[in-house]
């Protein structure tokens, strides 16, 4: 099975650099013109199964698809929650100063909302239990940037701060062969 990662393209410009988990925003004029783009980049290609995180903005991504009449809406492909700490920048969340920046993986683990370990589960069940026993050769996922980080740390093995450093753009997709268990990057 070959799976087009694609992440949502780009939010309202005061929610850039947050974390946004699983708050509701909308995307930017630029982000609704390279939806438009990715649409007309996907426009012909057939894939079996269509699956979107559920949130605001990956919907809005897949709108203007030709596949999006049959996609199948899922909290499963939702980035991790912040909790308390959704919408906020790194720098904000320093300056209130209930965390302290030590290590990457401490910070990750201090922040509020959903554990780590929970959000990478629910990542592995859904991609690597569920979907990859599937019969599809081809399908397609709009989700979120830490969604395809987790995915491709799990199949490569990489660590949590490794997984992270993984540049992973607005608009931008990879394909993941599940035979293979190998990623491509796709260039635009």
């Amino acid at each position: 099975m070959k799976i087009t990662l694609v992440r949502h393209t780009e939010v309202e410009e005061s929610y850039h650099k947050c974390y946004n988990g699983h708050i509701e925003i909308g995307l930017s004029q630029k982000g609704k013109e390279d939806a438009k783009r990715l649409a007309k980049i996907f426009e012909n290609k057939y894939f079996e199964k269509v699956y979107c995180s559920d949130l605001r903005r990956t919907r809005e991504t897949l709108a203007l698809f030709s596949q999006a009449k049959d996609a199948i809406y899922t909290e499963l492909l939702r980035e991790k929650s912040w909790g308390r700490h959704e919408g906020k920048t790194f720098e904000s969340i320093i300056a209130e100063g209930e965390i302290e920046y030590e290590n990457f993986l401490e910070w990750i683990y201090a922040l509020d909302g959903e554990d780590y370990e929970i959000f990478r589960e629910r990542i592995r069940n859904f991609f690597l239990k569920k979907l990859i026993d599937e019969p599809y050769e081809s399908v397609l996922v709009i989700t979120h940037a830490g969604v395809i980080r987790v995915l491709m740390a799990l199949v490569q093995k990489l660590s949590l701060e490794e997984a992270f450093s993984i540049d992973v753009p607005y608009s931008s997709y990879v394909i993941f062969d599940t035979k293979k268990m190998l990623f491509t990057k796709v260039k635009l």
